[in-house]
């Protein structure tokens, strides 16, 4: 169990708060880094049972954002250099909760925090493809004890956007808050955290072949796609202001950033009543969700994107991919989809232990006194999935 005392030496809250849908220093950011002195790469062999691969990474350093994350190279990992604090409500509660990002050892992935409630103990999950536990409404990560925390995907999202590998989201309520429905209070709350370096090497899911899992209409697919995580969505619902809606993008930070961040969840004005009586959206409203009527959206401030409402889904599959447990070196599509869907899929790969494989990103080439660079970039070592 990860004890709260242990997870920072000091405790500066970070606080972001929305003003009518409008996240208060959004545009506020740590600053770069700089780039840290990288030495002769050391590549460590991850302990595994599966057999070994070895792959050229055709790309090198050109994943995530050119090989950079403010000045972070795209093979070290990364923690925040702070905890980050944000309070909301939980959209189907309704209740208000608080949610707070430490930073984590370099290996931690991304753990989540539930923290005591009444007479309950804290529970640590990890956030993992085998800890879901419901994918109706939205993403909800459970253990052997039941659901613990609901709607995951919107900080999934922010910190695999973002480029954070390490951090622990400690939850005191059973959902994330919504905040204004986007993944942009989030990175808000991380970039005022800062993000710093850890000298562990970043590993990747490589994608090796298509994976594909599909019911009448609606299908997604996992593909190689060596330079990053690409997303292919499209979407279709039987409404005159959305309509068919696609959007594909490489995800990067400064993309997520400025493309995809801010894109809200949405519901219609019709199916309002159906999910209040089932114990749904009971905290939604016009400062968390695009409401759509029939003719018309109902939020005063409008769209944010003409096709926010597609933007929006490349966002939940982002945080829903991130389940992987690492960044992914894949191109997913995805026809008609939702959580469910996405979860399908990530369960799909991982289960076939010949679609992909561990490989961690070379380092990037220094510059010497002269300018001149310094070879230090090579083929990493992969290795295959522990099907033990």
């Amino acid at each position: 169990m990860v004890r709260k005392r242990e997870l920072v030496p000091k405790r500066f809250p970070v606080n972001v708060t929305h003003v009518s849908g409008v996240v208060s220093g959004y545009e506020l950011s740590a600053g770069p880094l700089g780039l840290p002195g990288f030495g002769s790469p050391t590549i460590t062999p991850l302990a595994t049972t599966g057999s070994a691969i070895i792959v050229r990474a055709q790309y090198g350093p050109g994943v995530w954002d050119d090989g950079m994350i403010w000045g972070v190279h795209a093979s070290r990992q990364t923690t925040l250099r702070d905890q980050a604090t944000v309070t909301g409500i939980g959209v189907h509660s309704g209740l208000p909760v608080t949610l707070t990002i430490h930073p984590a050892e370099p290996d931690t992935g991304v753990l989540f925090l539930r923290t005591a409630a009444h007479d309950r103990q804290d529970r640590e999950l990890k956030a993992d493809y085998r800890a879901v536990t419901a994918t109706e409404f939205a993403t909800v990560l459970g253990d052997h004890g039941g659901p613990a925390v609901s709607t995951t995907e919107h900080v999934l999202a922010a910190l695999h956007g973002l480029g954070i590998d390490n951090a622990v989201v400690e939850v005191d309520g059973a959902e994330v808050p919504i905040m204004d429905g986007s993944a942009a209070p989030f990175v808000a709350a991380i970039d005022q955290a800062g993000v710093a370096v850890q000298a562990a090497p970043r590993r990747y899911i490589q994608v090796l072949k298509p994976v594909r899992v599909g019911k009448d209409d609606c299908y997604g697919e996992l593909r190689p796609n060596l330079r990053g995580l690409r997303i292919e969505a499209e979407i279709e619902f039987d409404h005159p202001l959305i309509g068919r809606q696609s959007y594909a993008v490489d995800v990067a930070p400064h993309v997520f950033r400025r493309e995809l961040a801010r894109a809200r969840t949405f519901g219609f004005m019709r199916d309002v009543a159906k999910l209040w009586s089932a114990g749904y959206a009971l905290g939604a409203s016009f400062d968390n969700t695009v409401v759509v009527a029939e003719d018309r959206v109902l939020n005063p401030d409008g769209m944010r994107f003409p096709d926010e409402f597609v933007r929006h889904k490349v966002v939940d599959a982002i945080g829903d991919l991130a389940l992987a447990g690492a960044p992914l070196l894949g191109a997913y599509r995805s026809v008609r989809g939702g959580h469910k869907l996405n979860h399908a899929v990530v369960t799909a790969l991982m289960a076939d232990a010949s679609a992909w494989c561990y490989v961690e990103m070379p380092q990037p080439a220094r510059r010497s006194a002269r300018g001149h660079a310094v070879a230090a970039a090579f083929a990493a070592p992969a290795y295959g999935p522990d099907v033990s």
